[in-house]
């Protein structure tokens, strides 16, 4: 037994509307610059999305939809609607068959970061579960990763650094980050400084050793931003050190 993804996403989105506000629409465009021809906001809270979400997860496995390739067929038609509710949906599923996922997966996940993610809030949703997930379990992607540090996106770049955070939380990928931190060292989007200083920041839950004595060596050089965000969980002593111009 199956449910057609025209018919799935039709029910989903009867649900959000349920859920809708559009004073909550207005605002969140208004914050994000969201150019309507990119992506639409419904104006549904991020804790509702997540309970629909479940539900209809739920709602496909009772219907013996439970292979991460049939999810993933679900998925794509919820991303190419261009709808973010909806984006925020896929990848929470995503994320739910993540066990399943296998080295032909990077294409799709690929493709996904490269095509759907707009934004530093889904660039986040999406490389610190499923493809952080992913990369933590199939660390022979890391040099397809580090390409991403020349991507015309800023996002794309950002990706690059934050997909190592599910690695390094649990004590792995520590050269890798500061390879990555080196690469995207110089650049100019604010976004990209925060996303790879939050990197070294969870990095320094472990390592804080060494984070610190990576930010000391290139401190004088590092965007104030980056380093602000690469410290922030050190003791006092040490943030005062790093913020010290030689």
């Amino acid at each position: 037994m199956s449910i057609k993804p025209d018919v799935l996403l039709s029910q989903i989105l009867d649900e959000l509307s349920k859920h809708a506000s559009e004073r909550y629409r207005q605002a969140i465009e208004h914050y994000l610059k969201v150019k309507p021809h990119n992506l639409e906001y419904l104006g549904v809270r991020i804790p509702e999305i997540r309970k629909i979400a479940n539900a209809f997860f739920q709602e496909l496995k009772s219907l013996g939809i439970k292979n991460v390739d049939d999810i993933i067929l679900y998925c794509d038609h919820l991303l190419e609607s261009r709808i973010a509710e909806l984006r925020t949906i896929a990848f929470q599923w995503s994320f739910k068959c993540k066990n399943q996922f296998q080295p032909k997966h990077f294409n799709v996940f690929e493709r996904w970061l490269k095509k759907f993610v707009t934004g530093w809030g889904s660039t986040d949703d999406f490389c610190v579960k499923s493809l952080g997930y992913f990369i933590y379990t199939f660390p022979e992607f890391i040099p397809k990763v580090k390409k991403w540090v020349n991507s015309k996106s800023q996002w794309v770049r950002r990706a690059s650094a934050v997909v190592l955070i599910y690695g390094l939380r649990r004590g792995e990928f520590l050269e890798d980050a500061f390879e990555i931190a080196d690469l995207l060292f110089y650049d100019s989007e604010m976004y990209v400084q925060k996303g790879y200083g939050w990197m070294l920041k969870e990095a320094s839950n472990t390592y804080r050793n060494e984070v610190f004595t990576y930010v000391m060596k290139n401190k004088d050089d590092m965007p104030r931003t980056s380093l602000r965000y690469a410290i922030e969980k050190m003791p006092e002593e040490m943030r005062k050190k790093a913020m010290l111009k030689n």
